[in-house]
């Protein structure tokens, strides 16, 4: 008799991808077992053995994109020589990472986890960890920049960084919403205009 699927000893961060890619674009409460197997290809049994749970399979599904997708546009932030440089190459990562392209759902998986009814505590709370985590690395970024000088003194980093984090949150919902890349590069030219200046 023919198997089907991939062999037990299958490609795990392979399979994490499909669930990540399905749980992105359907939710948690709309995406099915069956759904998860298909994708993965690998029969219910097995999820269950390597996984444990749907919800555990969620829970390692959005670090697997905190890892691969997330870091990736975040990381722009680290490489410019100043704060200003590095929100506005983070925000431009954005642009190009939010539209949906070659089988990536639109939007950003850790915004869109654990909002509204459906979540679990346990996704809801990991998933505003993740954010509160963003944000955190967006502030401590200002408050360097603060501290060289780069902003002005009366510049509440913390309310700057608020304002940065929501740019990059109300792009990722417009992109779940159709925006183009060209959509989301004029709000992120908008919000780079706000950013305050030495005198």
């Amino acid at each position: 008799m023919t198997s089907v699927g991939r062999p037990r000893e299958f490609d795990r961060e392979a399979a994490l991808a499909d669930a990540m890619r399905v749980f992105w674009s359907k939710g948690y409460a709309s995406t099915s077992m069956n759904d998860l197997c298909t994708a993965m290809r690998i029969r219910s049994p097995s999820l269950y053995a390597a996984f444990g749970s749907k919800e555990g399979l969620y829970l390692e599904a959005l670090d697997h994109y905190v890892v691969t997708i997330g870091n990736a546009v975040w990381g722009e932030l680290e490489g410019a020589k100043t704060a200003r440089a590095g929100v506005e190459a983070f925000l431009l990562a954005a642009t190009e990472a939010l539209p949906a392209t070659d089988g990536i759902p639109a939007g950003c998986m850790s915004t869109l986890a654990g909002l509204g009814d459906e979540w679990p505590d346990a996704i809801a709370r990991v998933a505003r960890e993740i954010r509160s985590s963003c944000l955190g690395h967006l502030i401590s970024r200002l408050e360097m920049a603060a501290s060289d000088g780069e902003l002005p003194a009366m510049v509440d980093v913390e309310q700057l960084g608020r304002f940065y984090f929501g740019v990059f949150q109300g792009m990722a919902n417009q992109a779940r919403d159709g925006a183009s890349g060209e959509d989301l590069r004029g709000i992120m030219e908008t919000a780079m205009t706000a950013w305050p200046e030495r005198p």
